[in-house]
């Protein structure tokens, strides 16, 4: 291994995203390489990876078929530009993310990450309305807590105060839901909560407030997970799916989290037998080794905007890197690995081992609630008086420097969400990995 890869000579010039740089140069997290369900340091410690990387490794890490086939993609073609010109794997992919996805979401616009995905989302439902003859629907509803990216208009849909309060007021022509998550109703659930699906009628009083004409879409996700891991109560998502058709307003799900296999199946809408109007999804489609995004759409809407001249760009939206080779050729052998492997399957046969495991943690010190759903958990930790936050960077140093483990935190609360390919073995190793650490920092 190179003396580069081992002890970088200098770690100022790297501004890191979503990270308190000055205490991470103080004591660094460094990751080497990776395998299955480990990650390596730069030094060869083996740490079990409970956070599939960010969401995103659900196949697990440097899997044989996957590296091959962006191995051979890089050697037999390396960029294609996506206007106006085409290559065949993307019209593979897009027609098995299709086949993949429930009713009629039989497009797809393909993009190389979830905020691009989001934005993308809110480009078409903005112009959909407008090419159908109803320009002034052009408000867009988000959720309380919910994350959709980092892009102006995945800010403004967002919900969560710290990613936007300094950027302004991005979108101005939003509006939100409140929050589905309620501790003293909600607390230690397994699954889907029995208490909330009311909330989904609040969409009704935020029509009668700006009138459904000027509404074009609403946004959320079927569990929100940045925020800590917070899954849509029992019935909810039917109810928003009814009131969006009431009114003619499109309904997106963010399945940049949920999708492949996370909640058991491809997307969480095939969980919740609910079809929205689009899909956004990107992580798992690669198993995080090459950025891709993307926008799955209904039939009609995609149909709405091919009624011009058929010489006429129908959207005037993309990317330069839309459907790379590189990452379609990840997206087809990762989607070979996850329905050879059955690994949606193995999600959903042990997800009530999962659940079992995670809220055995219940009672720990400092433990205030205990949330799963899926292969996702998460451990909400009491914030310490000196401020909030600090516990969960606590949580996730000792993890990492003397539990040899990598968790996600956000904020106080602790996110699981291992590869799919874990077994029983694997979720025992976690959950005392966890328990040890939750202990350590008390």
């Amino acid at each position: 291994m190179s003396q580069s890869v081992l002890a970088p000579n200098d770690l100022e010039a790297y501004w890191m995203p979503f990270t308190a740089n000055r205490a991470f140069k103080q004591a660094p997290r460094m990751l080497g390489r990776a395998k299955d369900m480990h990650y390596f340091t730069p030094d060869g410690r083996k740490l079990i990876d409970a956070a599939a990387g960010l969401w995103c490794c659900n196949a697990g890490h440097s899997r044989d078929p996957i590296v091959k086939a962006i191995q051979d993609q890089a050697a037999e073609l390396d960029f294609s530009p996506p206007f106006q010109f085409g290559h065949p794997k993307a019209f593979q992919l897009a027609t098995r993310l299709a086949d993949l996805a429930p009713g009629d979401l039989d497009h797809v616009f393909f993009s190389n990450s979830g905020s691009e995905a989001v934005d993308t989302a809110l480009k078409i439902a903005i112009a959909f309305h407008n090419v159908s003859g109803q320009g002034a629907r052009q408000r867009l509803i988000g959720r309380v807590r919910g994350y959709h990216g980092v892009g102006f208009g995945g800010i403004a849909v967002g919900g969560m105060v710290a990613n936007r309060k300094f950027f302004g007021s991005a979108l101005p022509a939003t509006d939100h839901l409140p929050a589905t998550y309620n501790r003293a109703e909600q607390a230690f659930t397994r699954g889907e909560p029995e208490w909330g699906g009311h909330l989904a009628d609040e969409l009704e009083n935020i029509v009668a407030l700006h009138d459904a004409s000027t509404i074009a879409a609403v946004i959320v996700e079927p569990m929100a997970g940045s925020t800590g891991a917070l899954p849509a109560p029992r019935g909810y998502l039917q109810k928003l799916r009814a009131i969006c058709d009431k009114y003619g307003i499109l309904l997106i799900f963010d399945e940049v989290i949920t999708g492949f296999g996370r909640l058991g199946h491809a997307f969480a809408a095939e969980r919740y037998g609910v079809v929205p109007d689009m899909i956004t999804f990107a992580k798992g489609v690669t198993s995080g080794t090459v950025p891709m995004g993307g926008v799955i759409v209904r039939k009609h809407v995609y149909d709405a905007f091919m009624k011009g001249p058929e010489h006429a760009v129908e959207l005037f939206h993309g990317y330069t890197y839309s459907a790379h080779p590189l990452a379609c050729a990840a997206a087809l052998a990762t989607l070979d690995v996850y329905e050879k492997e059955h690994l949606f399957e193995n999600a959903r046969k042990l997800e009530s081992k999962w659940a079992d495991a995670v809220h055995s943690l219940r009672g720990l010190p400092n433990v205030e609630d205990i949330r799963s759903i899926g292969i996702v958990g998460a451990i909400d930790l009491a914030p310490k008086a000196d401020g909030a936050g600090k516990r969960g960077l606590d949580a996730m140093n000792e993890a990492f420097h003397r539990q040899d483990m990598l968790v996600r935190v956000a904020g106080d609360t602790i996110a699981l969400s291992p590869p799919l390919m874990l077994n029983e073995n694997h979720i025992a190793e976690i959950v005392d990995k966890v328990g040890k650490t939750i202990r350590a920092i008390a």
